[in-house]
């Protein structure tokens, strides 16, 4: 989704409810320095390349290295490159490594690796599918010297290799990205700043990333997830607190350093406490909500049923039982989130509630009473999202039957066609801007869950990532959200910010929402 999950409620305060929900540091965890985190959810996934939730995204951009990275901007900069040169008919790139680069296990980083590594990511991303349709060969020239041959010029390519949307191109040494591609790797070693200690992984507790001593930072300012990654502290703890009171009072009290998503009904308080400060972030940094459909099973493998929920959405009423104060919120008609490039309201006609008018399209569909089976998740604001509309549907004369569980079971039980025919999360908005990286048009007739296809959406792709053009872009992304209204792969569920809160003895934290930990000082 990156997809989020967020828990909203809770009943313990105090030290004796952190103690009990195990934020006590064990003993072979500490360290001289070592950040408390409480981050979105707990890692559940590690193999960044096997799901695009954003818990595993934030992982692995602490444990591995990318070629290119984004700044603030949204300039695409060299990160584990030197340098590149184009070839004059734009069919040759040729990438030379920084020297000194070194994987956890002290392996030099190489050609090699980059190679193998690209070619186990590309598959599993619809950006990375475009690449690889485009590319004639990609080899190791030398050590440090990678070429990449294409078929036809190709506009996107250091856009692509640089950019944050999961599934990321991380770098894995060669023998760990030879891992087939259908099953997921189980050593974890990057060339990221930090490393992964699996001996003081305690599942449902902790996790802890150590700095890695023999990473060689860039000499420039950190900007985004560009620049020089200098760490200053020697571990991090990612803690496992599913309740988000508790990990807020946590932070009040000095047992936690970082919150990356604070309760909204806690705002008011923790803008009262002392040493606590939040981030809060506008923009590309805000989120957007999305109810994801299942159209490779009944009922809404047909397109009219799915088009009935345009009716039943209310992205007003979502947003408000959510607690979101207004001034973190706005409802937003397009895929590509409000106040962005490619904004657009193109074929968001559709999108008008109104229960009665559903409940007659409704009678016209093929449904005749099939469970809508929702997969929430508990105490989450997704969940509280999910319930506005399913309230709706039931007045409209859907039949649902709501499961609710964690967010790594929901991860499970959608990889499979059957079982399940919605859920709620919400993503980044850095993921949402863009046709080309939106998870549910990006993954459109691709083998992704959900299985939405318009077979027109894949070439209007294609000549989106073809134009040069700014405004042939944005004419394209508003006519692939025309055919995504028609098709519904996703229910918008309205655009929000989440703060952050951290200690006032953090320094040097970069405003992102992407939560990232080089840089930072503790005093």
């Amino acid at each position: 989704m990156s997809l989020i999950h967020l828990g909203r409620r809770g009943m313990l305060a105090g030290g004796a409810a952190i103690a009990a929900a195990g934020i006590i540091r064990p003993r072979e965890a500490r360290a001289a320095t070592q950040l408390q985190l409480v981050l979105e959810s707990e890692v559940v996934i590690l193999d960044p390349y096997m799901t695009t939730a954003a818990i595993t995204r934030t992982f692995g951009f602490h444990i591995f290295d990318t070629l290119f990275a984004m700044d603030s901007g949204g300039q695409i900069r060299p990160q584990m490159v030197e340098g590149h040169t184009v070839s004059t008919d734009r069919l040759t790139w040729t990438f030379t490594l920084r020297p000194g680069l070194k994987f956890h296990d002290g392996q030099p980083v190489t050609a090699t690796d980059v190679v193998a590594s690209l070619e186990r990511w590309m598959p599993k991303d619809a950006l990375g599918r475009m690449l690889r349709d485009a590319k004639a060969g990609l080899v190791a020239k030398d050590a440090r010297t990678v070429e990449l041959t294409l078929t036809r010029p190709f506009p996107l390519v250091l856009e692509i290799l640089g950019k944050p949307n999961a599934p990321v191109p991380f770098i894995l040494p060669e023998r760990i990205a030879r891992t087939p591609g259908d099953q997921r790797i189980t050593e974890i070693i990057g060339s990221g700043p930090f490393r992964f200690r699996p001996d003081l992984w305690r599942p449902g507790n902790v996790m802890v990333l150590d700095r890695f001593d023999g990473y060689v930072p860039r000499e420039e300012a950190p900007d985004f997830l560009a620049g020089g990654k200098r760490v200053k502290v020697d571990s991090i703890a990612l803690r496992v607190l599913t309740d988000q009171i508790t990990a807020a009072t946590a932070l009040i009290a000095g047992e936690v350093d970082y919150q990356q998503y604070v309760p909204f009904d806690m705002i008011d308080r923790l803008e009262r406490a002392r040493n606590v400060k939040l981030l809060s972030l506008g923009g590309l940094h805000q989120f957007q909500g999305n109810y994801r459909l299942n159209h490779a099973s009944p009922p809404f493998d047909d397109p009219a049923v799915r088009r009935v929920l345009w009716k039943l959405a209310d992205q007003d009423g979502a947003l408000q039982a959510i607690g979101i104060p207004p001034r973190f919120r706005t409802a937003c008609d397009s895929f590509w989130m409000c106040g962005t490039p490619l904004t657009t309201d193109a074929g968001a006609e559709v999108a008008r509630l109104s229960v009665e008018q559903a409940k007659a399209e409704l009678a016209r569909t093929s449904y005749r009473g099939q469970p809508v089976i929702f997969l929430g998740v508990g105490g989450s604001i997704s969940q509280i999202a999910g319930a506005v509309l399913l309230q709706n549907m039931k007045d409209a004369g859907f039949t649902v039957d709501e499961q609710v569980m964690d967010w790594g079971t929901v991860l499970a039980r959608r990889a499979r066609k059957d079982g399940w025919s919605m859920f709620s999360v919400y993503s980044n908005g850095v993921d949402m801007m863009s046709p080309l990286t939106h998870f549910y048009t990006a993954n459109t007739c691709a083998d992704y869950p959900g299985w939405s296809c318009d077979e027109r959406i894949p070439a209007l792709m294609r000549n989106f990532v073809n134009t040069e053009s700014a405004d042939d872009r944005k004419r394209i992304a508003a006519e692939i959200q025309r055919l995504s209204y028609a098709l519904t792969p996703s229910v918008m569920w309205g655009q929000f910010t989440i703060p952050a809160a951290y200690r006032t003895s953090l320094n040097g934290l970069i405003e992102s929402s992407f939560p990232m930990f080089w840089n930072v000082e503790k005093a």
